[in-house]
């Protein structure tokens, strides 16, 4: 049993992460400047963006800020209610690597230890790695599938 509670908590505290942060920076939760509020719009954060990935041009930064904001919610909001699970683990880990990367590039190395950029990334692998998710949509559709076909391979 504390093994699915640890995986629903991972995943819960992952994909909330990853979603409160992503609509942050489209201002979702309010405008620049609030206690709560990291970057409040899409000026602020690709500021930081370009910081972080000065080696690139401005064009080519700015489009991969953009991926790297649809992935982050959508990884978000797949991990939350348990679907996909898997995949959006392993995007997950390959996103937060990144920043790792592009942080210590740009920053230094204390900067993506100090924001746990790296841990994030580890759990993401973490549950990428886990057979399979309990309490989650994922588990629900292949139940279902089960009950259907019960000689065929499953879904997901």
């Amino acid at each position: 049993m504390l093994p699915s509670i640890a995986q629903l908590y991972l995943r819960l505290s992952i994909g909330s992460a990853f979603a409160w942060f992503g609509l942050d920076r489209i201002g979702a939760w309010g405008p620049f400047g609030k206690s709560y509020i990291s970057w409040g719009d899409w000026a602020h954060f690709t500021k930081y963006a370009h910081q972080l990935m000065f080696f690139l041009p401005y064009g080519l930064a700015e489009v991969f800020a953009i991926i790297a904001t649809i992935i982050e919610i959508s990884c978000g909001i797949l991990l939350i209610v348990g679907l996909f699970t898997r995949w959006a683990a392993y995007a997950g880990f390959g996103l937060a690597l990144s920043f790792a990367i592009c942080m210590s590039i740009a920053s230094g190395i204390t900067s993506p230890l100090g924001y746990s950029v790296f841990t994030v990334s580890a759990a993401c692998l973490m549950l990428a790695a886990y057979p399979g998710y309990r309490w989650s949509l994922d588990q629900k559709i292949l139940s279902s599938w089960n009950e259907k076909y019960p000689h065929r391979h499953r879904p997901i």
